[in-house]
């Protein structure tokens, strides 16, 4: 693992508070928890972006032009 880098970070009291009960309980520390729940995060966001990507070429629909052929096939 490379050289881990240090910040501060301000969590809401409760929220700290939990951070430190899972850890005692999982055994892991603060640090290790907040990072893997940043990597699943960014991760998240990865998936998004790709999804974004294959969708990029699709055309676009106007939201009133859906909606009316809605209305007229009779879904609404």
């Amino acid at each position: 693992m490379r050289e881990a880098k240090r910040a501060t970070v301000y969590f809401d009291p409760i929220v700290h508070k939990a951070l430190r009960l899972k850890a005692v309980a999982t055994e892991r520390s603060v640090s290790d928890l907040v990072n893997d729940a940043v990597k699943v995060a960014l991760s998240e966001d990865a998936e998004d972006l790709a999804a974004f990507e294959e969708r990029a070429h699709e055309p676009e629909e106007d939201f009133r032009t859906f909606v009316k052929s809605l209305r007229v096939r009779g879904r609404l």
